[in-house]
């Protein structure tokens, strides 16, 4: 081969090179995308539970005393299956990433003395659990306790929470007495 067809080659391919740079520049000339001053997509996050689009809104809450009185225990069994896989629930039973739930109603707040709570749920010390506290932190860990290590986003519905919380309370060798109005 000659020099010439090598030159030809060679010009070829710098004139397709100076082409594609003219497109490129001509391209951004016309098409200059705006950047962004900070890099990334911004999500938006409720804070509360979400709800879906078209649902119907929420009931208002009422006063747990009444809703237990229509909470079954087998109910509770299986929904507490949710709980499971953080928690147990037999006598004597080991903790998991949470403490064992058995008699939970009638001890104090972060009371078991072989699980590390979080410090958030450490300052609550000092009393026991009640009907109306535990339906607070079953709807929302995070808002009742602040600061709580405990990743579970809560049960929406009322008579979940307190089919659970009647599962619970029969996890106990001395059960306290229900509210008055469930009573009844």
């Amino acid at each position: 081969m000659d020099s010439f067809e090598l030159n030809k080659i060679m010009g070829a391919i710098l004139g397709t090179c100076l082409v594609l740079l003219t497109l490129n520049i001509s391209a951004n000339a016309l098409f200059s995308p705006s950047k962004p001053a900070k890099q990334g997509f911004a999500i938006a996050v409720p804070d509360g539970p979400a709800e879906a689009p078209g649902a119907a809104p929420a009931e208002p809450e009422k006063p747990i005393a009444a809703v237990l009185a229509a909470a079954t225990v087998d109910k509770g069994a299986a929904a507490a299956k949710k709980c499971a896989s953080c928690h147990t629930f037999e006598k004597g039973g080991p903790n998991r990433v949470g403490p064992n739930l058995y008699d939970v109603m009638t001890r104090g707040h972060a009371a078991l003395t072989n699980f590390n709570y979080s410090a958030a749920m450490q300052a609550l010390k000092g009393h026991n659990w009640n009907y109306e506290e535990l339906d607070k932190f079953l709807a929302n860990p995070k808002a009742m306790v602040k600061g709580t290590t405990m990743s579970f986003a809560g049960l929406n519905k009322q008579s979940e929470r307190a089919d659970v919380i009647l599962y619970l309370r029969s996890l106990s060798d001395n059960p306290p007495p229900l509210p008055q109005a469930a009573a009844n």
